[in-house]
Formats: C-alpha cells, structure tokens, sequence
C-alpha cells in the first residue's frame, strides 16, 4: 500500500486554459475533487444540478456562486457552503488574477 501525502495548494498547472477538475479519493456514495479555477465561470445558460450533495471550500482565491433562486454567495479562503442536491447553481465568477483553488466533496444522504 503506498500513501501518499499531497499538499492541495501545490503543484498547480502553469496552463490553465481550462478549469482544472481532480479526483483525489471516491468512493460507492462519496467523491472529494480539487476544482483550480483562473478567471472561468459556468455557461451564461443551464445551471449543476447535481444527484449528490456537494460541500464546497475554498482552499486559496475568491470565487462567486450564483443560485437559480437569483442569490449570489461569495467565496473567499476558508469560506464553505453545503449545496443540497438538485439546488441549482453555477459560478457566476472567479478571480482572473489568481487560482481559486476549491475542495468539492459529493455525498449522498
């Protein structure tokens, strides 16, 4: 068995073209990813809407999250949301001048 211990504000793609998604354990009813965002929001149309919950942290950067409700939450570090499953939602925005890192995890109830 090998463990390995990863720091998740580390190693970091120089090219971030596109939203880097990682999964870094899952599980039958649970996945944990690491999100890196650099100036990327969702489509302007069409929302997540997840069959799993998803608790939400952001690690490093400042991102908004935008509900179908017309709410705005923002995110900073060490901010964290818990998103019921089937609750609409997208990023409606993240910080261009630095790499919002976020640590998603899904999970049944």
């Amino acid at each position: 068995m090998v463990i390995e211990n990863k720091n998740l504000l580390k190693s970091i793609p120089t090219d971030l073209k596109d939203e880097v998604f990682e999964t870094l354990a899952e599980g039958s009813n649970i996945k944990i990813e690491r999100i890196i965002s650099k100036g990327h929001f969702s489509p302007e149309h069409g929302w997540y809407d997840q069959s799993q919950c998803e608790w939400v942290l952001v690690l490093k950067g400042h991102g908004l999250l935008e509900f179908e409700t017309g709410e705005i939450v923002e995110m900073k570090a060490g901010d964290s949301i818990n998103i019921p499953k089937h609750c609409q939602h997208k990023v409606k925005w993240t910080d261009p001048q630095q790499e919002t890192i976020w640590l998603a995890i899904f999970y049944d109830t």
